[in-house]
Order: structure tokens, then C-alpha cells, then sequence
């Protein structure tokens, strides 16, 4: 992808997953990267799978000290942040009844307010990078990319916490993109199905087998085909992206009762 080379990016939730996949990508694209996420045993983990990432830093994205304090390592340690991927989220499978309110204020904490906290600490980086005659100070714009879902956008059952999590992390992103343009560019991604490990820790084999014959492609996404879509639109290939969000689910949503 053009522009990602030098460029400095931050990966909340990048220990794993789909983060750490987006890690290894942009490493691949010549890019440094910091990753932000509060399991210290799989940071140091990451740290011997991608010995090239600048640091993996420790931090809960719910408390916001922690978050300004993480991102000013990343600050120190890369000399700025150029890019956003504001990743980091939960899931708690469950029935809607069943939904407690320590576990409806973690989900929120965590996809929500997380994702705001972090977002909101880029965006002031990233917007006193820019001169007051509104023109960059180091070459580009900054660029926020954060992870929604196709339950933001459809209905599911059994993660009412997380769809309206995911809905909100979309609507934050569009409003954000109206009010931090031209400066500072703003999209979101909506996998589907992504065989990552908090997918396969909530399904057994059947479940997987019966959501795969539901998808057009009949398969989960791999975690790197996520990533090659974060790749793209933090680069200047997709300097004219903003506001919008970007599905990636093998077809799912792209019909109704009729498709399944």
C-alpha cells in the first residue's frame, strides 16, 4: 500500500486477534508499530511472535489515566502516531435476560467508552500535529480506524451488550469524521465472522459448521484479511475515505430471509 511505510501506528487490543494480525501487516508494509492492550502475558507473547513492534504496551482502554499514559509511551517510544487501529473489545455470549448489570457495564466499558477514551486522546495528538492555517506539520493526515462489527449494523441473538456497542462505535465514527475533517480522517470496520480466539472460545465445532453454511463465501474471514482492509484504508490509496464503514463478512448481510 502506498504511503505506510515510517508510518507510526498504535493497535489497541493488538496482542491478538485481528490486532495482532493488523500488526504483523503493517510491519510487513515497513510501518512502526506500537501495540496497547492489558493482557500482559499475551504482550509478551506478541513481543517473541513480532520481535519487530517498537513496544506492547500494558493498559485497561476503560480507564482513561491508563490510556493517556499508554499513548504517551507510544508517543516517546515512535516519536508520534500517525495511525489509529482502535481495536480492543469483548463479547459475552448470553441471553438478553440473562444480561447482568456488572457484565452490561463491562461490555460498554471496554467497546464504548474504551473506544472513545482512546480515540478521543488520538485525535487531540493528531489534530496539534496541524498549523493553525490548517495545514500539516509532517506529511499526510492522521487517520483513526476503529473496529465495529455487521452486529452493529444487524440484529443477532444472545449479544445484546456487544451489538449495541458496535452500533455506537459507528455512529461515533461518523461523527467524528464530520468534525475532525479535513484534518484527520475517521472509518470503521465491520467484519462478519472472524475466526479469531474469542470467536473460537464461545463456539463448538457444530456451531462454527452451522454459521459457515449461513455465509455466502462458507467460511469465517481469517483474521489477516481483516487486516489487509485496515492496511488499505490507512494508506494514502485511500486518501478520500472517511465517515463510512466498511463490511467485510463473506457476504452475509448482503441479503435477507430470501438468502438464508
Amino acid at each position: 500500500m502506498r504511503g505506510l511505510k515510517h508510518k507510526r501506528i498504535l493497535i489497541t487490543g493488538g496482542a491478538s486477534g485481528i490486532g495482532a494480525a493488523t500488526a504483523a501487516r503493517f510491519l510487513e508494509e515497513g510501518s512502526q508499530v506500537c501495540i496497547l492492550d492489558r493482557d500482559a502475558k499475551a504482550c509478551a507473547a506478541i513481543r517473541q511472535q513480532l520481535p519487530a513492534i517498537s513496544e506492547a504496551i500494558i493498559a485497561d482502554v476503560t480507564n482513561l489515566m491508563q490510556v493517556e499514559a499508554a499513548f504517551a509511551d507510544a508517543v516517546r517510544v515512535m516519536d508520534g502516531v500517525d495511525v489509529l487501529i482502535n481495536n480492543a473489545g469483548i463479547s459475552i455470549r448470553h441471553n438478553f435476560l440473562d444480561i447482568t448489570p456488572e457484565e452490561w457495564d463491562k461490555v460498554i466499558a471496554v467497546n464504548l467508552t474504551g473506544v472513545f477514551y482512546v480515540a478521543q486522546t488520538a485525535a487531540r495528538h493528531m489534530w496539534e500535529r496541524f498549523s493553525p492555517a490548517g495545514e500539516s506539520t509532517a506529511k499526510g493526515s492522521g487517520v483513526i480506524l476503529q473496529t465495529a462489527s455487521t452486529n452493529g449494523i444487524m440484529g443477532y441473538p444472545y449479544y445484546a451488550d456487544y451489538n449495541a456497542t458496535k452500533a455506537g462505535v459507528i455512529e461515533l465514527t461518523r461523527s467524528m469524521a464530520l468534525e475532525l475533517a479535513p484534518r484527520i480522517r475517521v472509518c470503521a470496520v465491520a467484519p462478519g465472522y472472524v475466526l479469531t480466539p474469542m470467536q473460537r472460545a464461545e463456539y463448538t465445532d457444530a456451531m462454527l459448521d452451522a454459521v459457515n453454511q449461513k455465509i455466502p463465501l462458507r467460511r469465517h474471514a481469517k483474521p489477516e484479511e481483516i487486516a489487509a482492509l485496515f492496511a488499505f484504508l490507512a494508506s494514502d490509496d485511500a486518501a478520500y475515505a472517511t465517515g463510512h464503514v466498511y463490511t467485510m463478512d463473506g457476504g452475509e448481510t448482503a441479503g435477507g430471509l430470501a438468502s438464508r
